[in-house]
């Protein structure tokens, strides 16, 4: 054995997957690679879309590319490249871009195959891989989609800013120049009204104003705003859900930092269900609300079929249903006279996450203030009885467990809500659980937004001993992933003798309760499974690949599971036939639930055994 060949040896030795197999293994991997030295120069050569093969990174740096030139993978020593091609037989599409010269080793595709067959770790080695590349990689594109891009982008000016004692002039002035319909008025850098060209001509010119005034008599006090980061279909549900046209974007330190307009927004818009919201925030009836309603089903599955993500499908059906409550309350106030103390319509469960399917059901409740009486209690009960109902005729199903503002025990005042929770956190039973992870889910509606942050001031005051989250650990380890020994998927059958997969009971219901108990001792408050984890990224509770594993099992079984829904397999609710999946994509799921299993086991030892 020659020198080059023993160094080459020890190399791939010391790979994944050769550093677990047998030296058979690297010996045949050794003995039919081809080394070549890949330059800017030569690199058309050796990278055909109609030859795929193995590449392993021996020196060098390398960036691999989309179609569209987007960056997929940065590639140095140990890397490996060309594998999704050789395993689908798709076709290469992906470019590679030299950063600096070095030595390649190629695997032709028959001694991969060959290798697949007959090791079956180095099959599973890049299976898993690929699964990972194609998650981080689709992810990424769909992330670029409109409606996920972040709010910042859609600037393309810095603040237009006045102190509120300036002149009604001035801010003419100020508008003119900078070309814009809009100013903030804000102090000590903190954001305290806005003056639009709107407020201009009906609250100076057809009143006849002096324009001397101060903008503070003209300017809309508590402005509704949005933080740079929110997504941009945070921003149009907002303006929509408001009728406004007018949206100021701030930091995290509330310092403004821009506006974005209705106009900015509709230049994105490509999607008819975020139209559909604004018609329904304008329908006049609850006829029309409800004809408005049996469009979503079909327009939903059209949808799919045009948009990478079909995750986001879960956002905009909570959209929805928060437009269909939200216009519902205000009819009936139209009809029944305005609420006669102020309030909060909650949502739990998966409309308060953002990620309801086409089968999900109400859970709702109402929030009321201090001292209401027996006469506003009653107001309030036909408002629940009523929104509750027309959802359902709405096509969004009654709960079952109750979890509706119809239930007296769903409408409350804050002492009477945050008694219940305290009851559930300090007794700790399996029925208090169950509550828990629905209660713990929660999110504002419509109605009073500062009763609702006092609300949630309040929960987060209510002290969690360790019984308390070492009983959640247990309750989310009684759920179990259907895999059993060697890999086998652990079917269930109805009684028509079809065998399935729960994806929701076995899978994204663990996910999201295992997130949930991380966030609930880091405490964040957001509602959403994937914001959760990225709030999780700042505490030091979980590993930044702990996190990224659980992103993309979530993505990766909600997809399937809402193209099941679908596609109408005629299988239960949320369920699928792995049958019908491709070899890939049944690998890939295993691996998904081989990781939710991870998760489950390290949440029950760090809660469970009381280390916090």
């Amino acid at each position: 054995m020659t020198a080059q060949v023993q160094d080459v040896l020890t190399f791939v030795q010391q790979q994944a997957p050769f550093d677990q197999l047998t030296h058979s293994a690297t010996d045949y991997f050794v003995e039919h690679l081809e080394i070549i030295y890949v330059s800017g120069q030569n690199q058309a050569q050796w990278f055909r879309s109609e030859q795929p093969q193995l590449y392993l990174v021996r020196s060098g740096h390398f960036d691999l590319r989309s179609e569209r030139g987007e960056l997929v993978a940065r590639l140095a020593e140990s890397d490996y490249f060309g594998y999704p091609s050789l395993l689908t037989g798709e076709p290469i599409s992906n470019q590679l871009e030299v950063v600096q010269a070095g030595l390649v080793y190629v695997l032709p595709q028959d001694a991969f195959d060959y290798l697949r067959r007959e090791y079956k770790p180095f099959e599973q080695y890049f299976v898993r891989a690929h699964a990972k590349r194609l998650l981080s990689s689709h992810y990424k594109e769909s992330a670029s989609g409109w409606s996920e891009r972040p709010v910042s982008e859609l600037m393309n000016r810095a603040a237009v800013t006045l102190q509120p004692q300036a002149s009604i002039q001035e801010a003419a002035k100020v508008m003119k120049k900078h070309r814009v319909s809009s100013i903030m008025v804000i102090e000590n850098d903190q954001l305290t009204g806005v003056v639009t060209d709107r407020d201009l001509r009906n609250r100076v010119l057809a009143e006849g104003l002096d324009p001397a005034r101060a903008i503070r008599e003209i300017m809309t006090v508590r402005p509704k705003y949005i933080f740079e980061n929110n997504r941009i279909f945070s921003a149009l549900h907002l303006m929509l859900k408001h009728n406004i046209h007018h949206l100021p974007v701030l930091n995290e330190d509330r310092t403004p930092m821009g506006m974005i307009t209705s106009t900015d927004l509709l230049r994105q818009q490509k999607s008819d269900p975020v139209q559909l919201i604004g018609r329904i925030y304008k329908a006049r009836s609850y006829g029309e609300v409800q004809q408005l309603a049996k469009e979503i089903p079909d327009l939903l599955s059209d949808f799919a079929n045009k948009i990478e993500d079909i995750s986001l499908i879960g956002q905009l059906l909570s959209g929805l249903s928060d437009a269909l409550t939200g216009r519902l309350i205000d009819l009936y106030q139209q009809q029944h006279g305005t609420a006669p103390t102020p309030f909060a319509w909650i949502c739990f469960g998966s409309q308060a996450r953002e990620e309801q399917t086409l089968h999900s059901d109400q859970d709702n409740g109402l929030l009321l203030p201090e001292g209401v009486t027996d006469e506003q209690r009653d107001y309030f009960a036909q408002l629940g009885a009523f929104v509750c109902q027309q959802l359902d005729e709405c096509g969004i199903r009654t709960c079952p467990g109750n979890i509706m503002a119809s239930n007296p025990a769903c409408r409350g005042t804050l002492s009477e809500w945050c008694d219940r929770f305290t009851t559930w956190i300090h007794a700790p039973t399996p029925h208090a659980m169950l509550n828990c992870k629905i209660y713990f889910d929660l999110r504002f509606i419509t109605g009073s937004d500062v009763l609702f942050g006092q609300f949630l001031h309040h929960l987060n005051e209510i002290p969690k001993n360790e019984l308390f989250y070492a009983a959640m650990a247990a309750d989310i380890n009684v759920n179990t992933v259907p895999i059993g020994l060697f890999q086998q998927f652990k079917l269930q059958q109805d009684k028509h003798k079809h065998k399935y997969l729960d994806l929701k009971k076995r899978g994204v219901v663990i996910i999201n309760d295992v997130v949930r108990l991380y966030a609930l001792q880091a405490g964040i408050s957001k509602a959403n499974t994937l914001q959760r984890l990225r709030a999780l990224k700042s505490h030091q509770v979980l590993s930044g690949e702990d996190i990224a594993n659980l992103q993309d099992c979530w993505r990766f079984l909600t997809q399937l599971r809402l193209r099941t829904q679908i596609d109408r397999e005629g299988l239960p609710e949320n369920c699928i036939n792995p049958e019908h999946l491709s070899s890939l994509e049944r690998h890939q799921l295993k691996e998904a639930f081989q990781l939710v299993k991870q998760a489950q086991q390290a949440c029950a030892f760090k809660f469970a055994r009381g280390s916090l």
